[in-house]
């Protein structure tokens, strides 16, 4: 009876029904808040939002399954054994002296009667004793996996947590544009302000003067601490978005001179929040390499904090430079112009041509910053405040700085200016027609396509045709090939 004491066989009814029914009951609560929210979205008509939270289930999931995988091969993976001098190496904290394998397994077998018990998730005794026979040690002991299995868990729950806070502060700093856009649509309506009729001074545009600052190297030089610096306070003014705003309809919306920019820019957002919430595997890649590089002295711990604010200082700095490119391509070519003065989006002014780049360096940024609050967190519960791991003050105070100032920066300034100026790219988002026109859209530039390419065969296998297939219609051509991009960036 003893002996067994530990197992289900000799535990009482009543305490496994309680704790099973416990467990159960937790587990439906979460489910059902998620299912009552996810039905709250769809009432809403919020498609986006809806499939970010089909993400966090997925990665909820996933976390379920490197749980179970924790607690079934325990064991084996205690039973790996590994030389002592190799298991002395790269250690995160300086080994104690007095702490060898005989100490744990005297403090474990006082636990366990005869050395015969198992806790789940704890040191088995025999784990121990297995590799110690041979010399050896265990390459991981269950204890350890266990603290690693809270920490995985940990990391993703904050992640998503930080992601979900940048959105919404993000979106409640975007909402205050709702003025600007009505604004510009009033101009629209006063018929003094016809644009045919309307003779406008470069030099005098609000635009040009918040933005331009000369030509030549020096200039290029002041634009990019001016850039700098802007990302901090009024990233985003009146002018830049009533001009940036026209340029887009003009470019992708001529004839509806009447666009809704903002909820475009807000659909585009939402749809862009499931991809930010996810973790993908190059992000996985670096937790095992920060794991692996972190070992007693190198403090890697306090470095990997200046990732996130060094990428977050860069994107915001190009956002912003992005702008004052804009502003400088005008005011370099014209001192004149007929009509309201309308800049030019294109994907050149982005690193490597490519818009997109930038809603990865920023889910790189909530990430890593998400990572080194949990790791933060996590120790402190863990081991306490005065673990070696925790480092010393000087260390943990910047971090926390750190991480605080590259959340707020990144909710308030950067992700708004990412949702502003990626628009001002070549090419627009699905998110430009609403959601049912956007189904149907795809489904109709798929079917045209699949229609055409059968056409084009068999006129090609009876050579009897001389009239060449239909060209696809450019809307057609264009649907489906920003819903294939969208749909690959995704995936990856």
């Amino acid at each position: 009876m003893s002996e067994g004491g530990t197992t289900i066989e000799y535990t009482p009814t009543w305490v496994v029904a309680v704790v099973c029914s416990v467990i159960v009951f937790i587990s439906l609560v979460a489910e059902r808040i998620l299912h009552f929210f996810g039905k709250y979205l769809k009432k809403k008509n919020q498609k986006p939002l809806f499939e970010a939270l089909q993400k966090i289930k997925e990665e909820l999931m996933l976390l379920g399954f490197i749980s179970l995988l924790l607690t079934v091969f325990q064991d084996r993976i205690a039973k790996i054994c590994i030389s002592e001098d190799l298991a002395h190496q790269w250690l995160p904290c300086k080994e104690k002296k007095e702490v060898t394998t005989e100490h744990f397994q005297t403090l474990f077998s006082s636990f366990l009667p005869n050395g015969n018990g198992r806790r789940l998730l704890a040191e088995p005794a025999d784990s121990t004793v297995y590799c110690t026979t041979k010399g050896k040690v265990p390459l991981l002991s269950t204890t350890a996996l266990h603290h690693l299995h809270i920490f995985i868990f940990v990391l993703a729950v904050v992640h998503v947590t930080f992601s979900a806070l940048t959105i919404v502060f993000g979106s409640t700093k975007i909402h205050q544009w709702k003025n600007w856009e009505d604004y510009a649509k009033d101009m629209e309506d006063d018929p003094e302000g016809v644009v045919k009729t309307k003779i406008t001074q470069v030099q005098e545009h609000d635009f040009i003067k918040g933005r331009f600052l000369g030509i030549g190297k020096n200039s290029e030089i002041q634009g990019w601490v001016y850039s700098f610096f802007k990302q901090f306070y009024g990233s985003v003014t009146k002018s830049d978005y009533i001009t940036l705003r026209l340029g887009f309809i003009m470019t992708h919306c001529r004839g509806n001179p009447k666009f809704n920019f903002h909820n475009y820019m807000m659909r585009a957002l939402e749809a862009d929040f499931k991809k930010v919430v996810g973790i993908s595997w190059y992000l996985w890649a670096f937790v095992v390499i920060f794991l692996l590089l972190n070992f007693v002295g190198w403090h890697t711990y306090f470095w990997i904090a200046f990732i996130p604010f060094i990428l977050l200082l860069a994107v915001g700095t190009k956002l912003e430079h992005i702008i004052t490119q804009l502003a400088q391509e005008v005011a370099e070519r014209h001192m004149v112009v007929t009509g309201e003065l309308v800049v030019q989006p294109s994907d050149n002014h982005f690193w490597f041509n490519r818009p997109r780049l930038v809603l990865r360096l920023i889910h790189i940024i909530l990430f890593q910053n998400s990572f080194e609050m949990a790791f933060f967190a996590w120790i402190w519960v863990q081991y306490g405040f005065n673990s070696c791991m925790m480092g010393q003050v000087r260390f943990i105070i910047p971090r926390l700085v750190i991480g605080v100032f590259v959340q707020f920066v990144c909710s308030y300034s950067t992700l708004p200016l990412y949702a502003f100026v990626t628009q001002m790219g070549s090419s627009y988002k699905k998110a430009i027609f609403e959601e049912h026109i956007q189904e149907g859209l795809v489904g109709w530039a798929r079917k045209a396509r699949k229609k055409n390419k059968g056409s084009g065969f068999k006129r090609s296998s009876n050579e009897s045709s001389q009239v060449g297939p239909k060209e696809e219609s450019p809307l057609v051509f264009e649907m489906d090939k920003v819903n294939g991009k969208e749909s690959s960036s995704s995936a990856v």
